[in-house]
């Protein structure tokens, strides 16, 4: 039997965290995917297989609300990239709902789009990283995120430990948070998306840490390169 821990120290079967048969169930996994890489896909999977979800669905951003100071790749080539990522998962597919909206991406809509486009038959579960978890209280109506979620799903190394007192800290500033708070071992790997644009940029290698068809891809394309100039074109 494998067990799961919520916070406050408590632990539950992950049978019984899984959602009713009754309803479909679906995960959502949002981003830049700036590009998409392997630790993407490694969390959507064990996320998807210890819930038992039904889907598992990557969300590109649009305008997200707290990347707008750094230049982002056009959404074509982001969309393209998690496309090629996710084909030989049955299991995995893409949503266009904020790359298709105006004007930034607030996860408190793009769930209210989700629920009407999916029917009130389906349940959401949302993954955030750990490191985003302390900023969640200050999201966009996070409360009303809650509301719309089966779970507020967040990933750790094996073996975490897990701290009462910061779980506490974090009830207080949004009541009700711990009710939806979901905390999955995940293998961690020490991949960002952040180091991987700097490495292609440094032309280091990055084999292996994002799947072959995206790492050709951003060949193809040329992205991620850094801006030519006028002295390095002259010496060419």
């Amino acid at each position: 039997m494998v067990w799961i821990k919520l916070p406050g120290g408590d632990t539950t079967t992950l049978e019984q965290q899984r959602p009713s048969t009754e309803k479909k169930s679906i995960g959502l996994i949002g981003g830049t995917f700036d590009p998409i890489h392997n630790a993407h896909l490694i969390i959507a999977e064990e996320v998807r297989a210890s819930l038992n979800l039904s889907e598992m669905v990557f969300i590109p951003a649009g305008e997200p609300p707290h990347k707008l100071k750094r230049p982002i790749t056009p959404a074509h080539h982001r969309l393209a990239m998690v496309e090629l990522a996710i084909a030989s998962n049955p299991h995995f597919s893409i949503s266009r709902v904020e790359v298709d909206r105006d004007g930034p991406s607030y996860l408190v809509d793009t769930l209210r789009l989700l629920h009407e486009q999916w029917g009130p038959h389906t349940q959401l579960s949302f993954v955030i990283g750990w490191d985003s978890l302390e900023d969640f209280p200050t999201w966009y109506k996070p409360d009303e995120i809650l509301q719309q979620l089966a779970h507020l799903i967040t990933v750790r190394r094996p073996g975490y430990v897990d701290n009462v007192e910061y779980n506490k800290k974090l009830e207080s500033r949004l009541p009700g948070l711990q009710k939806r708070l979901c905390v999955i071992p995940v293998p961690q790997l020490d991949i960002s998306s952040t180091d991987l644009r700097a490495r292609m940029a440094e032309q280091r290698p990055v084999k292996y840490q994002l799947p072959e068809a995206v790492e050709q891809y951003i060949l193809k394309h040329h992205l991620y390169r850094p801006a030519t100039t006028p002295q390095s074109k002259s010496e060419n």
